[in-house]
């Protein structure tokens, strides 16, 4: 029997580590109608993408995850409405960050989320170019943005200057859902942290 989950923590390529999971349970994954004839997409930080509509073939769960995962980026997150995130995160939840290291629990993930919005309150997530649903897993694109105009606490005790540079960069969300309570037990993200650092002016 094979452990999909660690299947999924193993895979360095996120998009299809997701659609392998699909041949893996001798299923096919629900993505974008257009995903396999269209040309390709610009790169959605530079060059912004209408949403897509959601993928068709999607069962009542995956359709719902999706959709409160929309919800949990485009007005929880982006509104910084951190008492509506338990309704897409479990109380439990474990969260692997870009960077390997991982937390549990939601109030350490709200502490985390917060920590973005003191040096950019202006961070948001409009777009969602890219969704994939199958069963209690979900994939989902995303382009994250914000300006650095505030000071960045160091994690010394001081703090770093604002640059006023804005960022924009392509990030994955990787999901596994509690079918029962139709929230995230376990959450991966993953972006480009060089590149992150850069476009705000630290490396």
């Amino acid at each position: 029997m094979i452990d999909r989950r660690a299947l999924l923590r193993d895979s360095g390529a996120v998009a299809l580590g997701a659609l392998a999971l699909g041949a893996v349970a001798g299923g096919t994954p629900a993505v974008a109608q257009d995903a396999v004839n269209s040309t390709p997409l610009p790169d959605p930080a530079t060059s912004p993408v209408p949403n897509p509509p959601f993928p068709r073939g999607l069962n009542h769960a995956e359709r719902a995850h999706l959709e409160t995962f929309d919800e949990l980026d485009f007005d929880v997150f982006t509104h910084a409405d951190w008492a509506r995130l338990g309704e897409s995160h479990a109380p439990n939840i474990r969260v692997h960050w870009p960077d390997g290291h991982y937390t549990d629990g939601i109030e350490r993930h709200i502490a985390d989320l917060q920590a973005l919005f003191v040096w950019a309150p202006d961070t948001r997530i409009h777009e969602h170019p890219i969704r994939i649903a199958m069963n209690e897993f979900t994939a989902v694109t995303g382009v994250m943005r914000g300006t650095f105009t505030r000071p960045m606490p160091d994690g010394k005790g001081g703090h770093i200057p604002p640059t006023g540079k804005s960022y924009a960069i392509n990030m994955v969300t990787v999901g596994i859902w509690n079918r029962r309570a139709g929230y995230m037990d376990e959450e991966f993200l993953f972006w480009d942290n060089l590149a992150f650092y850069s476009q705000i002016g630290l490396a």
